[in-house]
């Protein structure tokens, strides 16, 4: 299965990356997402804006350090983890994510589609914490 580790830094608090990333009710900063549905504690349903089901169970929560998830829809399956990291000047965010297309013929594209949709993320999200640390920017590594 394809697998993409991105690690990014955050010139703001471990606390405040974490809670902007778990917070399923808050998902507007999430430019590729039209809702979550949130299910229960460890289930939730993320809808594209094309209107794309993708169910998750959360497999780790371990506030602020570590959130796991498994994914599933129609084209794939897989995992994503993050890992939180205090730094000297803000946090560090490693991403590492893994997914398995269903059909055969997909499977070249998504070492593609992977890095893609992780970089749109992680954008989206350096926009969303530099909207509430006016004071600090943020850059990737």
């Amino acid at each position: 299965m394809p697998t993409s580790k991105v690690t990014v830094h955050f010139s703001c608090p471990v606390k405040q990356v974490w809670e902007t990333v778990t917070d399923l009710t808050r998902t507007a900063w999430r430019s590729d997402l039209a809702r979550v549905a949130v299910l229960d504690e460890t289930h939730f349903i993320e809808h594209t804006k094309s209107g794309y089901a993708t169910n998750f169970t959360v497999t780790a929560c371990e506030p602020p350090r570590r959130w796991a998830f498994v994914m599933e829809n129609g084209n794939m399956s897989g995992s994503w983890e993050g890992f939180f990291e205090k730094t000297a000047d803000g946090t560090r965010l490693t991403c590492t994510e893994t997914v398995n297309a269903k059909c055969w013929w997909m499977r070249p594209f998504v070492p593609g589609y992977l890095k893609r949709q992780q970089k749109r993320y992680l954008n989206d999200l350096r926009k969303e914490l530099n909207h509430g640390n006016q004071a600090g920017t943020n850059t990737g590594h």
